[in-house]
């Protein structure tokens, strides 16, 4: 069996896309996934399986879904670029729905002027919010438009609060 994580974009956020995370358990219970945990309100599920994909998860709750794999997870936690951490409310790991392309890095760099900093991964970008998010012109749409694929965001104290669990 497989430990997994799945981050679920857009639940809980607004008013849009509500879901009660007992629903949510219940949900992924019925896929047959075992040891089914939801983390805090924002979409973010833990559970073991022989086999998961984002799709079958995506096909029942009618949202995008990154999933990562605990081994993966461990990955984006050894390789954040940003540590030691200055803020990990303010340090995100933005989940990609496939490897980022060759030339994100400067995609980016072209489509994001401000003093935010920033790194992609394999199949995650970390963005380290200097001035705080809500000042920040490096937002969830600019990532995804300019990448040209679907991600999540979650912060730090919640990625490696799901790894520890």
């Amino acid at each position: 069996m497989t430990t997994y994580f799945a981050f679920l974009r857009g639940i809980n956020v607004t008013g849009n896309n509500m879901m009660r995370m007992a629903d949510l358990k219940a949900l992924c219970t019925s896929l047959g996934f075992r040891d089914v945990q939801t983390v805090l309100q924002s979409g973010n599920v833990l559970f073991r399986a022989r086999r998961a994909t984002a799709k079958q998860i995506e096909d029942a709750v009618g949202v995008r879904v990154m999933l990562r794999t605990e081994a993966e997870l461990r990955e984006v936690v050894a390789n954040n670029p940003f540590e030691p951490v200055r803020n990990p409310s303010q340090l995100l790991v933005a989940f990609l729905e496939r490897d980022a392309p060759a030339d994100a890095e400067a995609r980016l760099r072209n489509a994001y002027k401000g003093p935010d900093a920033f790194h992609v991964g394999r199949r995650e970008l970390y963005c380290d919010y200097l001035e705080g998010l809500g000042k920040s012109k490096l937002t969830h749409t600019l990532l995804e438009r300019t990448l040209g694929m679907a991600a999540t965001m979650r912060n730090w104290n919640t990625v490696t609060r799901l790894l520890s669990l």
